[in-house]
């Protein structure tokens, strides 16, 4: 199985009225339409990990057909503070529920709105606790999962498929990364700088902090209190909790060995990685420009970060979740 890099398979053209990525990414975030008809209703299922902590996992309630049961289900890892609230995950569950898929968003640790336990949280190069979860869904799954990461999540799971390698193919059918910063220390000095840091980076610090200092209430003395509490930029709080609590040297350390970018070439199950080339914080620069014979590339001219708003006033997001999709039931279909 091999996958051409279409730069334009996508076709994505944002609407006139939203021009930018970051009118694209904000819009999309908080006014765009998520979902045709209902929301998504959620089943919660917690699970305890290995190491004697704990996450939850939201299944999407199908209506019962009488039929044989969901055809495929699809698996969504959400983005650096992200869950099953967010507008794109909103937008997932509204495609597959249209395709009669089954559909399951696992949070990682802390973003469920229950803090967790353990001495840790979750980062950007997780991909054990990837692993963990797609085998524990697999083994109630009757065929392999479809599974896209957005964001963070991408990254972790393009992470993840790369070091199962060819054993990845016993638990995904195809995966899928959306707005993925595949070289994080590029996102992360584009995401630290100018007008990203008054408003992206300080959205993401105005959570992760307090969630940290919950963290250091449980666990007196894990890491340095007062500069995370200092920290104004996404590097200073990673230097000071992420890659302490998560067994990196520093930010650099962890940067470098989480980011995808330099192992695509291990991949060996079907890969879509999908970057708007007007992204705010993951610069057109930094995308990869040949994926390997397993990833398909597409990088459309607009979209911003995790974004994709189309149509008419106030525009949806759910072109891009279908264009998704459908990239991955074509997939999984070709290896059966």
């Amino acid at each position: 199985m091999s996958a051409t890099p279409a730069f334009d398979g996508f076709n994505y053209r944002a609407p006139r009225w939203l021009p930018g990525g970051d009118l694209q990414t904000l819009w999309a975030a908080t006014r765009a339409r998520r979902h045709d008809g209902r929301a998504a209703v959620w089943q919660r299922e917690r699970w305890a990990t290995p190491d004697g902590d704990f996450v939850d996992v939201d299944h999407q309630a199908l209506p019962a057909d009488g039929g044989s049961g969901p055809r495929q289900h699809l698996v969504l890892f959400h983005g650096l503070e992200g869950s099953s609230a967010s507008a794109y995950a909103q937008a997932f569950a509204s495609i597959a529920r249209q395709r009669g898929w089954a559909f399951s968003v696992p949070h990682f640790r802390g973003c469920s709105g229950a803090l967790n336990h353990a001495p840790r949280a979750y980062h950007s190069g997780d991909f054990e606790e990837v692993g963990w979860m797609l085998h524990r869904l697999r083994q109630h799954s009757a065929a392999p999962l479809l599974v896209a990461g957005v964001s963070l999540g991408g990254n972790a799971l393009m992470r993840w498929a790369q070091e199962a390698g060819e054993s990845a193919a016993a638990s995904a059918a195809a995966v899928a990364a959306i707005s993925a910063p595949l070289d994080l220390a590029a996102a992360g000095a584009a995401i630290d700088a100018g007008f990203n840091r008054q408003v992206y980076a300080r959205n993401f610090l105005r959570t992760m902090k307090p969630k940290a200092m919950a963290k250091w209430q449980q666990h007196p003395g894990l890491f340095d209190r007062e500069r995370v509490a200092a920290a104004r930029t996404i590097f200073e709080f990673d230097d000071a909790f992420t890659a302490p609590l998560h067994g990196f040297r520093g930010t650099a350390d962890y940067w470098a060995r989480a980011s995808a970018a330099p192992h695509l070439g291990r991949l060996r199950i079907p890969a879509l990685l999908l970057n708007a080339r007007n992204d705010p914080f993951v610069p057109a620069a930094s995308l990869p420009h040949d994926g390997g014979r397993w990833a398909t590339l597409w990088q459309p001219a607009q979209g911003g970060h995790c974004g994709f708003p189309a149509g008419g006033f106030p525009a949806q997001v759910l072109a891009m979740p279908a264009a998704v999709c459908g990239w991955l039931a074509v997939h999984a279909a070709s290896l059966s």
